[in-house]
């Protein structure tokens, strides 16, 4: 039913059937504009290695390397790639610190994982100082916060803050920081070592030795007196 102007129904829709005056047709609304929806973020996931986000398609992580779909750890650089890379250490300062962490590469505790890839030659120990009463083992990231007292940075296996040790009346503590792969302690002669439970804290003896990554072992220990008094220290 059409209305005319005087408010009468009219069945036609161009004269009113009751008074005669003309119908002015009202025009219909325009439909609503229709605003596209935006686009949704792609679904991203978390690198189990080195905690880097990627999108949820991935197969291998851009920030390490890292398979998704077998769980494989990054093979590790080659020793030729590591010395061209990373220059010599500088001279390292021991004056009035007391204790010491010694960085190796294992090829037994590497062994006793039967991982994958090639472990790369052992050398010299890096030395680290310790301090202060507490320090953390990890590999260094650009993150903020993520700063490390015992660098690991060579061996990918390691989480960014993966341990921390603390001095408590000349003993050392050393407890797990969630890490992906685990920390370990055991000596030399028995391996494989064995693992720590997350947040738990574990007395370090003498003849303990800290083991975590794919072949890092570290050892904590007094500065020697030539240590302390060598040049640069």
């Amino acid at each position: 039913m059409n209305t005319c102007p005087n408010g009468h129904q009219s069945a036609t829709d161009d004269f009113c059937d009751t008074c005669g005056a003309p119908i002015v047709a009202t025009p219909s609304p325009p439909p609503p504009a229709i605003v596209p929806a935006p686009p949704p973020n792609p679904a991203r996931k978390p690198c189990p290695n080195c905690g880097a986000e990627n999108i949820a398609e991935a197969m291998f992580c851009e920030g390490c390397g890292y398979d998704f779909t077998t769980g494989q750890l990054p093979p590790p650089p080659s020793a030729s790639l590591q010395s061209q890379a990373t220059p010599p250490p500088s001279p390292v300062a021991l004056a009035n610190v007391d204790w010491v962490a010694e960085i190796w590469i294992d090829p037994d505790f590497f062994a006793a994982q039967h991982a994958d890839g090639v472990c790369p030659t052992g050398g010299a120990p890096t030395v680290v100082p310790l301090a202060g009463q507490e320090a953390v083992i990890g590999r260094r990231a650009k993150a903020a916060g993520s700063a490390v007292t015992i660098d690991c940075s060579g061996d990918s296996a390691v989480s960014h803050r993966h341990a921390r040790v603390t001095l408590d009346h000349d003993r050392w503590y050393l407890e797990d920081l969630g890490s992906t792969n685990g920390t370990f302690v055991g000596t030399p002669a028995a391996m494989p070592p064995t693992a720590l439970a997350a947040g738990a804290r574990h007395e370090l003896s003498d003849s303990e030795r800290i083991y975590i990554g794919g072949w890092t072992r570290i050892v904590i220990r007094r500065a020697t007196p030539e240590e302390r008094t060598a040049p640069g220290a």
